[in-house]
């Protein structure tokens, strides 16, 4: 079988910007994602032109959205502007929040005019075929192939699926299963179930964010977020936490409803502040989406607690009171926490927390998520604890606050978990094709799918791709 062919156009050979084209055959093409660069991989955090669609969309009939964070889907606008105009296939969670992370993406790169960004809107709500996990879905069917699709869940964040494509060449009688994992979650994360691998692939192409690195057990990640929060409180200081609007910031308060649940007195005095209109919102849609929440999550509304909205839970919505915010906290030392975006601090609100508090020593600064290369937050990461420095709006702060980095609450699946994913299918792929990750994670978790083939006396082709 000649065909499926596969280009990368973003998220090969970087850690952002996911867009695959999975190439059916000459006339035939679907596109899984089409996210923004950020960090590093972006030529520059301003510039326009690396987001055109500079690839032939002349063959391609549909987008699948394995999940709505930016880096997976923010390049939406410029595919549409560059003439696409087919369905958008998701999850039924996703088709709830991909409107909101748009009208973001809008705002922030093109127009803050509503009544434009109410038409794009419009169109892509048209366009959006949400599909239920598990069921298998038809988007093509011609005299020559069958093309089938299935979403499992991801467990990365609500709503994210791993896609299954399935094409049938109708003249052979041959088929081929593709699985492409877009980021696939750690198990035992907060609200959701963990990804369950798919029965076989012919072809995995499959994420490797933390091919060389693993993950500390969910016990351990609650007891350094206690201990990092318990450490601010002593000296009367706010704990910081750069957070992702989407997954991070409803899992730590998942997680941190728990610790007030199970706390003394002056934990249940704590305030904790969700500074970002747009995490706020997504934490309503969390709230209404309960249905797809783990078994976990479902036991503790069975017992009449409240995860994502409990008493202590303050949310900051104008731009007037943020900046209040920042002042009363970093003035009066009150012991807070506060989760801001955005979660590489590559801009948002929690840029003004940093500026105001990150020379002042009471104050923690807590990292629960990747941190790609070129960001103030991996900055941060890699020189606070050295009380070295970081360029924050063109100005240099002295790191003087503690600074913690959290691994386990990563939403992403670590070495173990994504040699598990293969392991665990019952026909394992032929090729391999390792995507989503700096070079050296490509490069450890190639060699780990080598060893597990030779264990196994089964060949692996393992690629790493780039970008075209």
């Amino acid at each position: 079988m000649d065909y499926p062919k596969f280009q990368h156009h973003g998220g090969a050979d970087g850690v952002t910007g996911s867009c695959h084209r999975y190439i059916a055959s000459p006339d035939h093409a679907v596109l899984v994602d089409c996210g923004l660069f950020q960090g590093q991989d972006a030529d520059h955090l301003y510039s326009l032109e690396q987001h055109q669609i500079h690839f032939d969309l002349s063959a391609v009939f549909a987008l699948i959205v394995t999940h709505v964070h930016i880096d997976h889907i923010g390049r939406l606008p410029y595919l549409m502007a560059a003439g696409f105009k087919g369905p958008i296939y998701c999850s039924e969670p996703s088709a709830k929040l991909l409107p909101l992370v748009i009208e973001d993406a809008l705002k922030i790169g093109f127009t803050r005019d509503s009544r434009l960004i109410n038409q794009f809107l419009d169109t892509v709500n048209k366009q959006l075929k949400p599909l239920p996990y598990r069921q298998w879905h038809t988007i093509l069917d011609d005299d020559q192939r069958k093309i089938r699709i299935k979403l499992q869940r991801a467990g990365h964040i609500l709503g994210s699926a791993y896609v299954e494509v399935d094409q049938l060449d109708k003249t052979t009688g041959q088929s081929h299963r593709t699985v492409f994992s877009g980021d696939l979650g750690a198990p035992y994360a907060p609200l959701l179930p963990a990804p369950k691998s798919p029965y076989k692939a012919d072809t995995l192409i499959i994420e490797s964010t933390y091919g060389n690195r693993t993950h500390e057990s969910r016990k351990d990640r609650r007891l350094k977020l206690k201990t990092a929060i318990e450490h601010a409180l002593k000296n009367d200081g706010t704990v910081i936490i750069p957070a992702f609007s989407i997954g991070r910031t409803q899992e730590l308060l998942y997680e941190l409803e728990d610790l007030i649940y199970r706390g003394g007195e002056t934990w249940q005095k704590m305030e904790i502040i969700v500074d970002s209109p747009l995490a706020a919102k997504f934490t309503d849609v969390y709230r209404e989406l309960k249905p797809f929440w783990d078994a976990e999550a479902q036991k503790r509304l069975k017992a009449g607690r409240h995860p994502l909205s409990f008493d202590n839970l303050y949310t900051v919505n104008s731009h007037e009171e943020h900046l209040q915010t920042v002042d009363y906290l970093a003035k009066t030392g009150r012991p807070a926490i506060v989760l801001a975006a955005s979660g590489m601090a590559a801009g948002g609100r929690v840029v003004n927390y940093l500026k105001a508090m990150l020379e002042d020593e009471r104050h923690q600064v807590l990292f629960v998520g990747y941190q790609a290369q070129g960001t103030p937050g991996r900055a941060i990461q890699q020189y606070g604890p050295t009380h070295g420095w970081v360029e924050l709006d063109g100005e240099r702060r002295t790191i003087r606050a503690g600074v913690t980095t959290i691994g386990g609450y990563s939403a992403h699946a670590d070495q173990n978990d994504l040699v598990h994913f293969v392991k665990r299918m019952k026909q394992w792929p032929r090729t391999i094709r390792l995507v989503h990750g700096d070079w050296d994670a490509r490069e450890a978790l190639k060699e780990k799918y080598q060893a597990l083939g030779d264990s196994r006396h089964h060949h692996f082709n393992v690629l790493l791709p780039t970008n075209e």
